[in-house]
């Protein structure tokens, strides 16, 4: 694919438009993050619940309670069955409903899809520092950062007046680089919080986000953020020509 281009091909290319290393791991990226976002909707369904540090669980108190599927309604159980006869000794805890995603594809496939992101938008920003993509077409500068900027930025007729590809108006490059440096690789850190055989070779990450229940709700919360990125961004496709945007990010070409 990369075969026979050199930095300057490269850089020629963004200038006319998306590059081609750029169309094809934007298409390898938004195939990964759909895929993450809907199992990690499953997962989220399974046990709907917050909570914040090491421990979580139905019994105990959630930070946040979200109404989705039968398995919010957690307070459903059994009668409780002491284990031994003594005072102060563990119950059950039964479940009166079966469990969604018991056979936990959903987890497998989540694991699979994250390391595919990791692996192409590790790519990516190599190929950003390496082409000068990133300096040149995704950094903010100074003006870009002044109100005046963000506000034109948020303007109908410069979202209709949007040419595919770079240059990038002061707010797309906000929000790109927001995602790029700070909501990806939280994203992937928390993920890998999460993970009890990471979490055991790379104990420092339970010290960075507070325990591994407060890493789940952190992932949720740049899920949310992540999100409201897709909506504008797809929105922001729409307004300035669908097809012309998604024949500039497939095809390359645009009039």
């Amino acid at each position: 694919m990369l075969q026979g281009m050199t930095a300057t091909s490269f850089i020629d290319e963004t200038r006319s438009g998306h590059a081609r290393w750029v169309r094809v791991f934007h298409w390898i990226v938004a195939a990964s993050v759909l895929t993450l976002g809907l199992t990690g909707f499953t997962i989220l369904m399974a046990h709907p619940r917050l909570y914040w540090g090491n421990v979580g669980n139905d019994l105990t108190p959630a930070l946040v309670e979200l109404p989705l599927g039968r398995n919010h309604w957690h307070t459903t159980w059994d009668t409780p069955v002491p284990f031994f006869s003594g005072t102060g000794s563990p119950v059950t805890a039964v479940r009166t409903y079966d469990i969604l995603n018991e056979n936990s594809w959903g987890r497998s496939l989540h694991f699979l899809a994250a390391w595919l992101l990791v692996l192409s938008a590790g790519f990516y920003a190599l190929a950003s520092l390496f082409t000068g993509h990133f300096r040149r077409d995704l950094l903010p500068r100074l003006a870009d950062l002044e109100p005046r900027a963000l506000l034109r930025s948020l303007s109908s007729r410069a979202h209709r007046a949007a040419r595919p590809g770079p240059p990038y108006n002061a707010l797309q490059k906000c929000a790109y680089i927001g995602v790029v440096l700070i909501a990806l690789p939280v994203m992937v850190l928390t993920g890998m919080t999460m993970s009890p055989a990471i979490a055991a070779a790379y104990p420092f990450l339970l010290d960075v986000f507070g325990g591994s229940q407060s890493a789940r709700t952190v992932h949720f919360g740049m899920f949310c953020l992540l999100t409201l990125f897709l909506v504008g961004h797809v929105l922001m496709v729409i307004l300035s020509g669908f097809k012309r945007q998604l024949r500039a990010m497939t095809l390359g070409s645009h009039p």
